[in-house]
């Protein structure tokens, strides 16, 4: 193990920094639902610790604030997905769990792709946030590495690599009837 944790540090992977191109929350029948988009690439050091048999887990952070100016803002929602990210090679297919759901792929590109797209996740109840009223909106993506076995960890303190994170995308939007 600790062998291959190192091979982890020196070899050398191109690094592109993920970001949230799109998204929006939007009232429906069941609740408020988040629709987002992800410009998401794995890294060649996440794909080669998958590949090697480490189950690699990302979050989807999601917040509405209410504001408020005589003091701090005011958490009205704060939910999260999980997604975990394995290969079996038995089956030569990746794996990817989102919550309870479990799907596989045969390629790790289209398991990043699902993992890049979320629809119609739903937030918050209709009756949740009051209408007529402005909310802040924040959303983030990142691999949590508090999840990777212990050698990883300590690597992964000051690698880029292995810290894959979006900035907190911010919007503000009008709470509102159902459409």
């Amino acid at each position: 193990m600790l062998v291959l944790t190192f091979s982890f540090m020196l070899s050398p992977s191109v690094h592109a920094e993920p970001e949230i191109k799109y998204a929006e929350i939007v009232l429906t029948q069941e609740g408020y639902v988040v629709n987002a988009d992800i410009d998401l690439a794995l890294n060649s050091r996440l794909i080669e610790a998958v590949n090697r048999g480490v189950a690699l887990h990302f979050v989807a952070e999601f917040q509405i604030e209410q504001p408020r100016w005589y003091w701090f803002n005011r958490v009205a929602v704060g939910r999260t997905i999980e997604y975990r990210l394995v290969y079996h090679t038995i089956t030569r297919s990746y794996r990817l769990s989102i919550g309870t759901l479990h799907r596989s792929f045969e390629t790790i590109d289209e398991a990043a792709r699902t993992m890049s797209r979320i629809r119609n996740w739903i937030v918050a109840a209709p009756d949740t946030l009051q209408s007529g009223v402005s909310y802040n909106a924040a959303l983030r993506f990142r691999h949590d590495t508090s999840m990777l076995p212990k050698p990883f960890q300590v690597t992964a303190i000051g690698s880029r690599d292995w810290n894959l994170a979006t900035e907190w995308m911010n919007w503000t939007f009008l709470a509102g009837a159902i459409r």
